[in-house]
This record gives C-alpha cells, structure tokens and sequence, in this order.
C-alpha cells in the first residue's frame, strides 16, 4: 500500500505580511502543495502540522479577511 504520508521537508514557509518578525503569536503556511494546506505555529517549527483542505482554508481565510 502507498504511503499518504505528505513529505513537509521541502515546504517552503511563508508567515502573514501582519507578522511583525519577532515569531510571536504567528502561523506559518506552506503553499506548494495542492491538496491540502499545511500549517504551523512560528515559534514551535519542529511541532505539530495542521494539513487542512483548501477549500476550508479558502473558507477561513475568507472570514478574516471580512
């Protein structure tokens, strides 16, 4: 069976233009994969990923930017 296991290690990260550099209190984004929109907190790089759908992050990013 194949692994569905998505390979972040080449993800190039990119933080809001909102983020002040400092690292606090910011999301980091990775857009080059297609199916699926991998998230991160800034200040923990080697913590947990979220991967969500794009049509959900459409969705949220959308509500923000209302």
């Amino acid at each position: 069976m194949a692994s569905t296991e998505i390979d972040l290690s080449a993800a190039l990260w990119r933080k809001s233009s909102y983020s002040n550099g400092t690292g606090g209190d910011c999301v980091e984004v990775a857009g080059d994969f297609p199916e699926v929109v991998p998230v991160r907190d800034s200040k923990s790089q080697d913590g947990p990923v979220l991967l969500i759908g794009p049509a959900a992050w459409s969705a949220f990013t959308a509500i923000l930017k209302r």
